[in-house]
């Protein structure tokens, strides 16, 4: 019989926090992908998921390999030229400005 948590075994712990009102379940997936505001993606791959319900909450512990990944904004010379004649900006700073805001029109709000 497998001990843990001073004596009690798994079996035991799951009944107690049964009672009070604690349940978990694992989820099988392949991977786990956090998007960020800031476009960066953090990517767990082969993870180990437990959903928890515990006081009318739900929360998720993740564990696996993790990995970073940076989105890139597509940019088009179509939009740095708009850019360029709605504004008379720079073809760099048209650029610059359209990948720091991911899209033309607040680019070109940006830089009027």
């Amino acid at each position: 019989m497998d001990k843990m948590f001073g004596g009690v075994n798994p079996r035991q712990m799951q009944g107690m926090m049964r009672k009070m009102g604690i349940s978990q379940e694992n989820i099988i997936a392949e991977r786990v992908i956090i998007e960020k505001k800031d476009g960066e993606r953090i990517i767990i791959t082969e993870p180990s998921i437990t959903k928890i319900k515990m006081q009318g909450q739900t929360s998720y512990q993740i564990a696996g390999e993790e990995k970073t990944e940076t989105e890139e904004v597509g940019i088009s010379e179509e939009d740095i030229k708009t850019i360029m004649e709605k504004t008379g900006c720079s073809k760099e700073i048209a650029e610059k400005t359209l990948k720091e805001t991911g899209d033309l029109a607040d680019a070109i709000m940006e830089l009027s």
